[in-house]
This record gives structure tokens, sequence and C-alpha cells, in this order.
């Protein structure tokens, strides 16, 4: 099983699940990048900025991911400080895609303002939880689960639900649903992972939390990046008619 060989700077050895997913996360976020610069030329203007901070999203992850891998292979700990450098960048960039496939609709700064909140909320007190005082992540996860539940209140049953709601662009409609359903169901794998973590819930589980939080990015940042792809290409495409 030698094939799995020298990568980069580091040594991926075989049977190395959690560094395998390291490589094929900057790779595939770098491939969506990528695509979706190129998928910028062919939607209509007021959409161009949506799919650049989709391509933004992915790249700056594929970079952290980049040297997230290389710690994991040199050290074989967590890579926690750039993670949450990675997700101080890119979780409010996901918060500002909803504004801006809702802007058409309506969509004031004020909502843009709760999300992102809520998102500093979220990660500034899971930064503390992880990596300052662990001691005390039970109480620290908490506040970042009340950033992400006033995410959740927003897009369910706030100014954004309601403004998708009322929007005559039927993909924007359809894609609202999908995008918050990866904030719901996708984002969750997050508090998930963090309660592995010793002294919480799920310190006693046997998983790996990077296995985790590696997936569950992927998922995540490419497949909210392709649902707003798939939003601008069918607005584009009924707009031409």
């Amino acid at each position: 099983m030698e094939t799995l060989n020298i990568l980069l700077n580091g040594t991926l050895a075989a049977g190395d699940y959690i560094g395998f997913t390291f490589f094929t996360g900057y790779m595939s976020m770098l491939a969506a990048s990528i695509f979706f610069i190129v998928e910028r030329g062919t939607v209509n203007d007021k959409w161009k900025t949506s799919l650049l901070i989709s391509a933004l999203i992915t790249f700056i992850a594929a970079v952290h991911y980049f040297y997230m891998r290389g710690v994991w292979l040199d050290t074989h700990e967590s890579p926690t400080q750039f993670r949450y450098i990675d997700w101080t960048l890119t979780v409010p960039l996901m918060c500002i895609e909803y504004f801006l496939i809702l802007k058409p609709a309506g969509a004031k700064t004020g909502m843009l303002s709760r999300l992102i909140f809520g998102s500093v909320v979220m990660l500034v007190a899971g930064y503390i939880g992880e990596a300052v005082v662990p001691a005390q992540n039970v109480m620290w996860g908490i506040i970042s689960t009340l950033g992400w539940a006033l995410i959740i209140y927003e897009i369910y049953m706030g100014e954004a639900s309601k403004l998708a709601a009322a929007s005559s662009n039927e993909d924007v409609k359809t894609g609202f649903k999908v995008m918050r359903w990866f904030t719901l169901v996708g984002w969750a794998i997050y508090p998930i992972g963090y309660m592995m973590l010793p002294g919480n819930l799920l310190s006693g589980f046997s998983g790996n939390i990077d296995l985790a939080y590696n997936i569950a990015d992927a998922i995540n940042k490419i497949g909210f990046g392709l649902v707003v792809w798939n939003i601008a290409k069918g607005a584009t495409a009924a707009e031409a008619k």
C-alpha cells in the first residue's frame, strides 16, 4: 500500500483516513472555486457577485485545508486555529449569500447584520470552548449553539424566511429552502463534533472530531455554492425567455 506516498510537504500513510479527508478537502474545494469562477460568465450580471462569493468560500477553505493537512501530517493533532480562521472568514460569507439572493426581494442590511452577529457568536464561543478554556467547553458550546439558533430562527421564521416566501422568483424560493436545510442539518454536524470534546456529552464516542468537521466542510461549502449556482442559472434562463 505504498502507493499512498509523499504528497506535497508531508507523508500520507496508508490507513490515515483523516489525512486523506484533508487532502481531498482542499482538492475538491479548489476545483469548486474554479468551477464557480468559470460559471460567472454564464449568468446575468446581478448573479455574478453571488457566484464570486461562492468561489471565495471554497477557495479560502482550500487554502486552509492545504495548511491543515500539513499540520495533521506533521503532528497528528487537530489544526484547531487554522480551522477557526477558516470558519471566521467563510461562515459570514455564507450569510452574505442569503442576503444577496434575497436582495431583489427587498432584503435589508438589518437581516444581514443579524445573520453575521449569530455567526460571530457561534464561532467565537466555539473557539473559546475548544481552544482557550476547554475545561468549560460545555458552557461555551451552549453559547455557540445560541448563535447558530439565531441564524436558524432568521431563515426559518424571521425576515429572511418571509422575503423568500414573498419572492416572485421560483428559483430563489426553491434554492432558499435547500440552503436553509444545509444550515439546519449540515451545520448540525459541527455541534455534534464539538460534543466529542473531552468532558462533553459525546466525549466517550470513539470517532475523530476532524473527520466529522472535514466531511461537514466539504458538503456544506461546496453544496451551498452549488445551490447558489443553480439559482443563478435558473433565474438567468428564466429572464432570457
